[in-house]
């Protein structure tokens, strides 16, 4: 019998009653659903950035949410995408990133993501930036460089196990003896090219490998979560060893900073904020011996920066500055005298000193609790010498829940700093996530760091939508690039990891990310905590170089949008995004 209800209707649903879709009290019910739904996203962090997206901007978002949903059907399934080489690997959207990352490279959406203007990188550890194989390439290219061993690396498991730096050093003082020999003696000095030439597995091309080794955290050990946090941890803190060693004599720093700032700004970063622990000796060229202080390296720096800026590609880099890193494993006496050496510092160099932080593995460190009185020291001391040295901490980037390590949230909150890094943990306090908000305190967010040394199994698990949901303002960062084995120098994969992990997020939700980013960085001149809490308020409606930065960013913002109309023209529609 043929139903009044319509052909799609079957007539058992008739017999039983079963309301249809179209029914006013169903109706009623999807009206109330998606008001309650629109009423959540009211409290997000970026809903006044999307109130504000012009007609322009919101086109070119629903043609990125098209062209993100198509891709969800394409290519994160397990079928063949054409030159790939076929694997067991099981494909689908949110997977880990090292075994993303050969596809996501291969998308129209990582194509958009990497054009796109993303203002500033707030957490980054610069002596982690340097790609491995570019530092090799210079060591071997670089005359007076050697390397030293802890033991003879004859076998396969001393090549894996042993501490190996390299510098540079003269003539008088290397040896003959073969590094890959039980002849060799620990600490003597062996040519970096006479090692490399003589490498038993493989050559040069052999060694080389063997030093990206050292210095990278492998997709199978980022991957490998059940030997949990403090393994990861391990290796981490031994690659700073082998890169630093690599990075800091002059000639190889000064190439590296060049590549480094073209990297960001191709990726669309015009700032940015780099911590550094400054451990690590730095060697002027032609010195056998390092430098005492670290005035040398600030002095290469500036200059390398100045030189940068004056080309015709780095007219429009807005520049960079350093927060003075200290590892918290130390104990109070080398703390205070670190503190010392970064007072000293910013008074020689006050335009590249924005900051203070503490750094190295929280649960292996000593707490913000425990470190205070070195911290009112550290605030007196600037104090009397005249000069503004705010905090940006590292806090929550653990597992913890109400331990001491996770209480390192409500130390960073107390002693006031600016931003905080990480913040895995804070989404378990909602008194602190109200906190934050009051204070307007960012969040530096590193989704690929976190889920490579094992706090989250992928950008799916990542805990940061629930913070953006409640209205916590944040930014995403890299961390540690070279050292993650992501490849390229930017912040393209973290932002495109979180487009393709989060539904709520969008397009319009990674431009609300990026301007986050330019509101909230250090720029010189320094500003007193209220003169900075005034201005990232005011944000681009301001006066000084924040506001002027954010009104450059949003001018790049709106052409990004309308090169996304041009170029995915076909993705275009006037039907609802899907």
């Amino acid at each position: 019998m043929a139903s009044d209800f319509g052909s799609d209707v079957s007539d058992w649903e008739i017999d039983e009653g079963l309301p249809q879709p179209t029914d006013q009290f169903i109706q009623q019910y999807y009206q109330g659903r998606d008001a309650l739904i629109e009423q959540e996203k009211a409290h997000r962090s970026d809903d006044s950035f999307r109130q504000s997206l012009t007609p322009l901007a919101s086109a070119a978002c629903a043609i990125v949410s098209r062209i993100r949903a198509e891709e969800h059907q394409t290519i994160w399934t397990n079928n063949y995408v054409e030159g790939e080489v076929p694997s067991n690997v099981n494909y689908f959207r949110g997977m880990p990133f090292t075994l993303a990352k050969q596809r996501m490279e291969q998308s129209k959406t990582y194509q958009i993501v990497r054009r796109m203007p993303k203002g500033a990188l707030l957490h980054a550890h610069m002596d982690a930036m340097i790609d491995s194989d570019f530092l090799v390439d210079q060591l071997l290219a670089t005359s007076g460089m050697v390397l030293q061993a802890s033991q003879a690396l004859e076998t396969a498991e001393a090549r894996k196990q042993a501490s190996v730096t390299f510098q540079y050093k003269g003539t008088s003082e290397r040896t003959t003896s073969s590094l890959w020999s039980d002849s060799y003696q620990p600490g003597q000095h062996v040519p970096v090219i006479a090692a490399a030439d003589s490498f038993p597995d493989g050559g040069r091309e052999g060694f080389k490998a063997w030093v990206i080794s050292r210095s990278t955290i492998s997709a199978e050990e980022s991957l490998n979560h059940h030997q949990g946090l403090d393994a990861i941890w391990k290796k981490f803190g031994d690659c700073f060893i082998t890169l630093e060693s690599m990075l800091f004599y002059e000639p190889i720093f000064r190439a590296s900073l060049q590549r480094l700032f073209r990297q960001l700004h191709g990726d669309g970063i015009r700032w940015a904020d780099f911590r550094m622990a400054f451990v690590a000796k730095y060697w002027k060229e032609g010195r056998d011996e390092p430098e005492e202080s670290q005035e040398a390296l600030f002095q290469a720096f500036e200059e390398e920066l100045e030189k940068y800026q004056a080309t015709d590609e780095g007219q429009d880099w807005w520049g960079c500055r350093f927060i003075w890193t200290t590892l918290r494993r130390y104990g109070k006496k080398e703390i205070v005298e670190h503190m010392k050496q970064c007072i000293a510092i910013k008074k020689a160099f006050p335009h590249l000193i924005s900051g203070y932080d503490l750094v190295g593995q929280e649960d292996m460190g000593r707490t913000l609790a425990d470190l205070t009185p070195e911290l009112f020291w550290f605030k007196k001391r600037c104090m009397e010498e005249g000069v503004e040295i705010p905090f940006f901490f590292h806090a929550g980037e653990c597992l913890g829940d109400g331990d001491a390590t996770d209480q390192n949230l409500f130390d960073a909150i107390l002693l006031g700093t600016r931003r905080i890094g990480h913040g895995f943990s804070l989404y378990k306090h909602p008194l602190l996530t109200e906190l934050v908000k009051q204070k307007q305190i960012l969040i530096e967010s590193c989704p690929i760091s976190n889920e490579v040394l094992r706090l989250t199994s992928s950008i799916n698990a990542h805990p940061l939508p629930a913070l953006l949901a409640r209205g916590v303002r944040v930014a995403l960062s890299n961390d540690d690039p070279a050292v993650l084995g992501v490849g390229k120098n930017g912040l393209t994969h973290d932002y495109w990891q979180a487009l393709q992990g989060w539904e709520n997020l969008g397009l319009e939700g990674l431009g609300s990310l990026a301007e986050n980013s330019v509101r909230y960085a250090a720029y010189w001149p320094d500003q007193s905590g209220k003169e900075w809490t005034k201005d990232v308020k005011d944000g681009k409606y301001g006066e000084g170089v924040r506001a002027k930065h954010m009104r450059e960013w949003t001018a790049e913002w709106n052409k990004f949008c309308q090169w996304i109309i041009m170029e995915f023209a076909e993705y275009g529609s006037d039907e609802e995004e899907p």
